[in-house]
């Protein structure tokens, strides 16, 4: 199988904003299937790649999600705290490592055993970001510290562990509308790792 790739020239790029990420601007001219060049402009973030991990107990049929306020969601209109699986970026720490850490920081539970299910750029439009997706069993025993987050970094996150036929339900409510989350948890189910 032949893998096609773009063609692309005359590529500019001008820094926008390095306040919180990077935000720049590139203009270029992109080759289109007929072979014309079409001179395009976007705007691309750049804020690093990330991972995400959900926490399942077989026995008990639950996941562990965490409830936190979202900025972006907010000025978006939606006016709810944020239910979604625990996240972060990699900042420069193996994608293992990483999410690790954050399940321990967020959820308080301890990951023994990663299961990394795939990868995805979730908004490739415009946002270089590529997650790292991961499952784990979790039991009460891993639990190490209540989570909740780090405070000097602005986290005040609620644990929650829900029953699995409760998270699907919420995907169909909306309830649930964040997209890493809402992709784990049908991992789970597509893959009948927990009862529906």
């Amino acid at each position: 199988m032949t893998v096609k790739q773009p063609k692309l020239r005359n590529i500019q790029e001008r820094l926008l904003s390095d306040n919180w990420y990077i935000l720049k601007k590139y203009t270029y001219e992109l080759q289109r299937r007929d072979g014309s060049w079409q001179q395009q402009e976007r705007e691309v973030y750049d804020r690093g790649n990330g991972a995400v991990i959900l926490l399942y107990n077989k026995i008990k049929n639950s996941i562990i999600l965490i409830r936190q306020f979202r900025m972006p969601m907010y000025v978006s209109g939606y006016p709810k705290f944020l239910i979604e699986a625990a996240a972060g970026l990699l900042e420069n720490a193996s994608p293992d490592a990483r999410i690790i850490a954050e399940a321990e920081e967020e959820t308080g539970f301890k990951v023994d055993k990663l299961e990394k299910v795939f990868e995805a750029f979730m908004s490739p439009g415009s946002v270089t970001e590529k997650l790292h997706f991961y499952i784990a069993e979790y039991n009460d025993n891993n639990r190490s510290n209540a989570g909740g987050g780090l405070v000097e970094e602005g986290e005040d996150i609620e644990v929650l562990e829900w029953p699995f036929p409760k998270a699907l339900e919420a995907i169909k409510t909306g309830e649930i509308v964040d997209g890493k989350t809402i992709m784990l948890i049908q991992h789970l189910a597509l893959n009948s790792i927990l009862k529906s």
